[in-house]
């Protein structure tokens, strides 16, 4: 343990960064409650998506770079927000027209539109925890409606109402004129229509826990417990660090602007508040925040049509504090990188490998990699050979790695899988062959001829000299203008494998074939 603190302690590793902070806060008494709770928030207003995934997955890398210096015992509460009243109808529902009817409503007083559960905040609720579990995540399902309903927060809420001028001074400088005439951090469901009321209060009265509003012209009091009321999001979000004295807590940068109103109604309510920590959002492939209604990035289940989920922990992983471009484009590159990384593990001392992402995807026991081939090269092959089915590449694979068998590597098996669907939905219509130049075509029919004469070695490196050497015999300056050629006017791509390694496992006479292919016009369109 001393050796791994150590280490630990001086890694750059942004998740034993956050996890010595908390190692710090409670150096010298443990926490009361017996355990450090990380938590993290959903809500249920829509099906859990990739950033659903991407914020409990980092949490939990920072909750197991706790566990791995401390012995205190440690919690992930995932809580879902689904009090909250149904502000609009999604697009992706059914009965749209009948579910109209419960807008404002709490999530869980809305009609399940499925009919599988017992309200549409419950059918999401099961489909985050369903999501979760088919992840491997340890957690604990937390609910709003449940919370408050049953009186975990009647004494919370109590404190609230003893606090409320100190709570409304926070709030009321953080809004519009206009908006600070009917705010209050308290929000009554109606007991005539059940609906989530936004309207000014005429009395708190802390002595009895109870508030008056009006209602359709009339005067109401009612208890601030048992589930009457709930708090506006911003001072609900404060409220429950202190009601469950949160140690943790990442959200995106959106909230960052709330964290110190945030903070200071925890403190009002008597808590200290969690470490934060604020992660950057996610762009589009043109540099545009994503946005769940314009669909304008990539869903959980594409990324997983195409790739293994450790390749998103891995780019969920990377720099969470820059945005990122999440788009169809990086998940090759996330695959290989995390594959990379993996081989790399077993030689690295325990400071360099606290450093690697697979440490914190995988606990410190990062599996050893069976891709023999990588996936990018698999993507080429599946192009060059047009392939529709995993079999294909097999076929090349063997050749390469005679041992290989998808039996004895699952992981390349599933690589080789992805890689055909991957082309076959995403890359096959954007391919775009061009004719080559005179020069090009010169260069293109010499490497022809050095590889149907060819008897020297086979190895990726020396066809790549091979390949390197008609280049510079044919003088073209600079010589990456020779690999843009080959993979223009043999792939229908701006960019490629290393040809060397791609001949080596395409096959010799294959390669051949296909620039033969090339040079007759057969690629082109028309």
């Amino acid at each position: 343990m001393t050796e791994l603190f150590d280490a630990a302690m001086n890694s750059k590793a942004w998740p034993f960064q956050e996890a010595m902070k908390l190692v710090k806060k409670y150096e010298k008494k443990d926490p009361e409650k017996g355990y450090v709770l990380f938590e993290t928030g959903y809500g249920p207003s829509g099906l859990p998506h990739i950033g659903t995934f991407g914020e409990v997955a980092r949490t939990t890398m920072v909750r197991r770079a706790f566990e791995a210096i401390s012995d205190i015992p440690t919690k992930l509460i995932s809580f879902s927000d689904d009090m909250d009243g149904l502000r609009k109808v999604p697009d992706n529902v059914p009965n749209r027209e009948e579910m109209g009817a419960h807008l404002q409503k709490p999530l869980t007083s809305v009609p399940d539109p499925f009919g599988t559960d017992p309200s549409f905040g419950a059918h999401n609720n099961r489909m985050l925890c369903e999501f979760l579990d088919g992840f491997g995540f340890e957690y604990e399902f937390a609910s709003a409606t449940e919370y408050y309903t049953s009186g975990k927060f009647d004494g919370i809420l109590l404190r609230a109402c003893e606090r409320y001028d100190d709570i409304m001074k926070v709030m009321l400088a953080s809004l519009r004129e206009e908006r600070q005439q009917t705010y209050s951090c308290f929000l009554p469901i109606s007991p005539e229509t059940g609906r989530v009321l936004y309207v000014p209060m005429k009395e708190v009265n802390a002595k009895d826990g109870t508030i008056t509003f009006e209602e359709d012209g009339q005067d109401i009091t009612m208890p601030v417990t048992g589930g009457n009321v709930k708090l506006q999001w911003k001072p609900d979000f404060g409220m429950r660090w202190a009601a469950l004295d949160v140690d943790f807590e990442m959200y995106g940068k959106e909230h960052a602007t709330n964290t110190a109103i945030y903070q200071k109604i925890c403190r009002i309510l008597g808590g200290t508040g969690p470490e934060i920590f604020t992660y950057e959002l996610f762009l589009d492939e043109k540099g545009q925040k994503i946005s769940k209604s314009q669909g304008n990035g990539i869903s959980m289940d594409e990324w997983l049509a195409y790739a293994p989920p450790e390749s998103l922990s891995y780019y969920m992983y990377q720099k969470p504090k820059t945005a990122k471009r999440l788009f169809f484009d990086v998940i090759p590159k996330a695959v290989d990188e995390y594959n990379q990384q993996l081989n790399a593990f077993p030689s690295q001392d325990l400071a360099t490998q606290l450093n690697n992402p697979v440490y914190h995807i995988h606990r410190g026991q990062a599996p050893a990699s069976d891709m023999a081939i990588s996936f990018s090269m698999l993507l080429n092959l599946a192009s060059a050979a047009s392939a529709e089915d995993k079999d294909v590449l097999w076929g090349f694979i063997r050749k390469y790695a005679p041992d290989a068998t998808p039996a004895s590597h699952p992981g390349l098996d599933a690589a080789a899988g992805y890689a055909v669907r991957y082309f076959n939905e995403r890359v096959k219509a954007t391919k775009t062959y061009r004719a080559p130049s005179d020069v090009e075509r010169a260069a293109l029919e010499d490497l022809r001829d050095r590889l149907v004469a060819w008897d020297g070695e086979t190895d990726a490196d020396t066809l790549q000299s091979l390949v390197f050497a008609v280049g510079k015999e044919h003088e073209f300056d600079p010589l990456r203008a020779w690999f843009s050629a080959i993979y223009e006017v043999l792939l229908g791509a701006s960019q490629g494998p290393r040809f060397g390694g791609f001949i080596a496992i395409f096959g010799i006479t294959e390669t051949a074939k296909l620039i033969d292919d090339a040079l007759s016009g057969a690629f082109l369109a028309g």
